[in-house]
């Protein structure tokens, strides 16, 4: 499958990623070759993804410095902006092949039982003003990232309600995108009883 050709659903996704680890260490910016540069789902269902894996997501400061990409990024679909701009340094990060690949190993079956799940519907919260929404939840979310890294799995939380966003993005499944709505609310609530 092409880079040109769109996204449809989360295996097409890690298969993509999988074809960047052709190196010892996989930097967001092969990432983002393989990916398309100007898909804001698939970036976001990125972020989502690495904030999600237990292997990658759990290192330190990794949920701060997907949380500067997810702001990056959700900021320029606020602004319906064609193509992502991304600092160099940033694009430069990169994860050991290894770590990627076990997490794209772990990822696959629960890619397999969500994508049979997603389908378009209630595409009025996937698209016109709807898509200013899943912005600003997804900015929201990037700001509290680096607090979330002081209370246990809430930032695999915040990833998780990325990952659906990304995902209602990219299969204009609204009914997904009121779930990562939820998901948000939960893990806000669940990190400030721990912080509190």
């Amino acid at each position: 499958m092409g880079k040109d050709r769109k996204l449809t659903n989360l295996e097409q996704l890690l298969d993509r990623i999988e074809k960047a680890a052709d190196d010892d260490r996989v930097s967001l910016d092969a990432i983002l070759d393989v990916v398309g540069r100007s898909s804001f789902g698939p970036l976001l269902l990125v972020a989502g993804l690495v904030t999600l894996a237990p292997i990658i997501g759990d290192i330190p400061g990794v949920p701060t410095i997907v949380a500067v990409f997810v702001l990056l990024t959700a900021g320029q679909l606020l602004f319906r902006r064609e193509h992502i701009w991304l600092p160099r340094w940033l694009l430069k990060r990169s994860v050991a092949r290894n770590k990627l690949c076990k997490a794209l190993g772990w990822l696959r079956r629960p890619a397999r039982f969500v994508d049979r799940l997603l389908r378009p519907r209630l595409t009025i919260f996937t698209q016109g003003a709807g898509i200013y929404a899943v912005a600003i939840g997804c900015i929201v979310i990037a700001a509290a990232m680096p607090v979330m890294e002081l209370v246990p799995f809430s930032a695999n939380g915040a990833g998780a309600a990325l990952t659906a966003f990304g995902l209602s993005l990219i299969a204009r499944d609204g009914l997904l995108a009121l779930l990562a709505f939820l998901f948000t609310a939960a893990t806000f609530g669940l990190a400030v009883y721990h912080l509190f």
